[in-house]
C-alpha cells in the first residue's frame, strides 16, 4: 500500500513512519522541511520526502487543476498537531493543514484516511481541542473510509519531571494528586494501533478512544513507579490548580492588545485542563471519566519506560514548547 503520511517528524508520526517502512508499504512523508540526510537502505527505496509546498501546488483551486499530478495514494495518515497549542497555530495546524490533506484525498480521490485526534476533544473547551473537533467533523462528513483514533495521553508527557527528580527535586502534583487518571500508551503501540487500521475494515468510519494497557493511573501513581525505577524516596510537593486560573487573568487584562497575551493565557488554560481533566472516556450517563470504559492495546507499560530511563537504556523525552515543567 502507498501512503501519504502527514506529521512524518513529529514524536507519533515518526514511530508510525517506522512502523510503515517496517510493515513493507511505501511511504510519501509529509513534513514542513525536506530532511538533508538520506534514509539508509533498504528502507529508502520505500520512502520519498514531500513538501507542503508539493501539497498545497495539487490542491491550489486558484490556479489550473494539478490532480493529475498525485502519485498513486491509498491511504492518508495525519499525525498533524500543533506544536504550541496557540489559538493560530492550532487553526492554522489542526484544521487549516488537515483541510488541505482532506481536499486531496477528495479530489484525487485517496479512498482511506487515518487521523490522528485525542482523546481530550471529548468536550473541547480549547482552541486547538475545538479545531481538532472541526476537523473531525469534516473528515466524517465525507464519503471516505475515515478512521478518527483518539489516543490518551503519551508517556512522553507524563515523563517531564525526570529531569526534576535525577535532580534530587520533589514530584509536582496538582490538588490531592488524585484529580486526573490516564492510560498512557506508547508511541509504539499507537504506531501499531494506526497502521493497523488501514487493513482493518471494522475501523472504518468509526471514532475510536485508545489507551495503553491499564489500570489508569494517577499523579501518585506516577510517584510510586519512579520510586521503584530510580529506587529511592521521592518527595512530593503539592500545588493549587487555581494559580493557572490567577496567571491567566493577568494575560486575559492584556489579550485585545496582544497576540502573545492571548496564547499566554489560552496556555493557561491548556494547563489548568491537563491538572483537573483525565484523559479517560467521558461516561455521558454518569457524567464522569470511566477507565472501565477506554478500551486498552498493546504490552508496554509506563513503568517499564520509567525503569528503562533509570537504567540508561532509554533517554528522556525532549520537553515541547506547551510543557507544564
Amino acid at each position: 500500500m502507498r501512503v501519504l503520511l502527514a506529521g512524518a517528524t513529529g514524536t507519533a508520526g515518526a514511530e508510525v513512519l517506522t512502523t510503515l517502512l517496517r510493515d513493507g508499504h511505501e511511504v510519501l512523508a509529509l513534513t514542513r522541511t525536506l530532511p538533508n540526510a538520506t534514509e539508509p537502505q533498504p528502507a529508502a527505496r520505500k520512502l520519498q520526502w514531500l513538501s507542503w509546498a508539493q501539497l498545497r501546488s495539487w490542491a491550489n483551486e486558484q490556479e489550473s487543476p494539478k490532480i493529475h499530478e498525485i502519485p498513486s495514494i491509498d491511504a492518508i495518515i495525519s499525525c498533524l498537531a500543533s506544536r504550541s497549542g496557540g489559538i493560530k497555530d492550532s487553526e492554522t495546524v489542526e484544521f487549516d493543514a488537515n483541510k488541505v490533506l482532506l481536499d486531496v484525498a477528495i479530489s484525487a480521490p485517496i479512498p482511506q484516511f487515518v487521523l490522528l485526534s485525542a482523546i481530550c476533544v471529548q468536550r473541547p473547551r480549547l482552541a486547538f481541542q475545538q479545531q481538532k473537533r472541526r476537523f473531525e467533523d469534516a473528515l466524517s462528513a465525507s464519503d471516505l473510509h475515515w478512521t478518527i483514533v483518539r489516543p490518551t495521553a503519551f508517556f512522553k508527557s507524563l515523563s517531564g519531571q525526570i529531569d526534576r527528580i535525577k535532580a534530587g527535586k520533589s514530584f509536582l502534583v496538582f490538588g490531592n494528586g488524585q484529580l486526573t487518571a490516564c492510560k498512557p500508551i506508547s508511541q509504539r503501540d499507537l504506531a501499531r494501533y494506526l497502521v493497523d487500521c488501514l487493513s482493518d475494515p471494522q475501523r472504518r468510519r468509526k471514532v475510536l478512544p485508545i489507551g495503553g494497557p491499564g489500570p489508569a493511573i494517577t499523579p501518585l501513581d506516577q510517584v510510586e513507579m519512579l520510586e521503584r525505577a530510580f529506587q529511592r524516596n521521592i518527595k512530593v510537593r503539592a500545588i493549587s490548580p487555581r494559580l493557572f486560573d490567577v496567571a491567566h487573568w493577568l494575560f486575559a487584562c492584556f489579550a485585545r492588545y496582544s497576540q502573545w497575551c492571548r496564547d499566554r493565557a489560552e496556555f493557561c488554560r491548556i494547563g489548568k485542563f491537563y491538572a483537573t481533566e483525565s484523559m479517560l472516556v467521558w461516561n455521558t450517563n454518569t457524567a464522569q471519566y470511566d477507565a472501565a470504559l477506554t478500551p486498552e492495546t498493546g504490552a508496554d507499560t509506563l513503568g517499564d519506560f520509567y525503569q528503562a530511563i533509570a537504567s540508561g537504556r532509554a533517554s528522556v523525552p525532549i520537553k515541547g514548547e506547551h510543557s507544564l515543567f
